[in-house]
């Protein structure tokens, strides 16, 4: 009888939002639980779409060359140096599968984005947690945390929190992971949805071979549906990651629209202009309301604390075609908290006027 591995066996899905994470489909269902560029996707990808459906029969490019040549423009780190993942969850796997291991320690800030975890501990690492709802304010604790010869996660902004941390501060923590022999591993999904500064420390791995950038396009590029995520780091990570990826890993129609995504980046500021007016819209609207209290936030969403638990929020608001996330499946967080998106003005007094009449 075929028995799986060990750790496999105590493996547990993450908990994610989406109109599929509900038992029951709706039709217009108005989704706030998905952090995705309020905008979608450019209608430039779309038009491009159109064009390249004549390619759906024919094998990708493996090893996504063009796309990661058009990345290569896009990050100005070259092309050597990006692997290319079926969204950045994969990426996250297949990192920590290959370097990895029972014998590593990995050390993880709490609340943020599940899968960390569930892939380290798939790996069979032990795993230590640093609770703070603002790794930037508790800082100096969170560097004497570093294990040595181990490995960190940050994810900058951070889900589920919204909270940045700056380059300046990024590269105390590297530089203290560097002294202790440890790897760090940080994830920029969000970063390019940040409306007020460029935290991003891509550029520093030209220098510190210890550090390895997350990047993914489904959340700036609205680009969910077909999965596409990048990695940086030195040629010697990504030619470890190149080998175990699986054959064609992105499909040809996921890499024009990905090329044609990064050719339109006027509508990244057009989205980073709507997200700061949005957020702030809701932020003010939301904490006038008794019983829920946001956290501030950089980019396109919102962690709210409410008095109401959060699944009963939830299926409050789902009689109202509304969906949002529910928080309490964060470890760190109850479940007297929620997420939202931010989404267009239209949208959002939709759901501030849902939220109003929540009893």
């Amino acid at each position: 009888m075929l028995r799986p591995n060990r750790n496999i066996a105590s493996h547990k899905p993450v908990s994610h939002g989406g109109p599929y994470s509900i038992k029951k489909s709706q039709n217009d269902l108005l989704d706030f639980s998905s952090n995705i560029n309020p905008f979608g996707a450019s209608p430039i990808v779309r038009k491009f779409l159109k064009k390249k459906l004549g390619t759906i029969s024919e094998y990708p490019d493996s090893d996504s060359k063009n796309l990661r040549k058009t990345l290569q423009q896009y990050t100005k780190i070259p092309y050597e140096q990006i692997v290319m993942g079926n969204g950045a969850t994969e990426i996250i796997y297949n990192f920590c599968q290959a370097f990895l291991n029972k014998k590593i320690p990995v050390l993880i800030p709490i609340p943020t984005f599940g899968e960390y975890e569930a892939a380290a501990r798939l790996a069979g690492c032990k795993i230590s947690f640093f609770k703070t709802m603002n790794l930037e304010k508790d800082l100096d604790d969170f560097i004497e945390k570093v294990p040595r010869n181990g490995f960190v996660f940050v994810c900058n902004p951070n889900n589920p929190t919204g909270t940045l941390i700056s380059k300046k501060n990024l590269q105390k923590i590297i530089q203290a992971a560097k002294k202790k022999s440890t790897g760090i591993f940080i994830d920029e999904s969000f970063i390019e949805l940040v409306p007020d500064s460029n935290e991003s420390v891509i550029k520093y791995v030209k220098k510190s071979n210890n550090l390895f950038i997350l990047r993914s396009m489904t959340k700036s590029f609205g680009l969910a549906g077909i999965r596409v995520g990048y990695g940086i780091g030195n040629k010697q990570i990504i030619s470890t990651l190149s080998k175990i990826k699986i054959p064609w890993n992105i499909s040809g129609i996921a890499q024009h629209a990905a090329r044609a995504a990064l050719c339109s980046t006027f509508y990244l500021n057009k989205t980073r202009k709507i997200i700061k007016k949005e957020s702030k819209y809701l932020r003010n609207k939301i904490s006038n309301i008794h019983g829920f209290e946001c956290h501030d936030t950089t980019t396109n969403f919102i962690l709210i604390k409410t008095k109401l638990k959060s699944k009963i929020l939830q299926k409050k608001l789902l009689k109202k075609n509304i969906l949002i996330r529910d928080a309490s499946t964060f470890r760190g967080l109850n479940n007297n908290y929620i997420r939202i998106a931010v989404k267009t003005r239209k949208e959002n007094q939709k759901f501030v006027k849902a939220l109003e009449k929540i009893k």
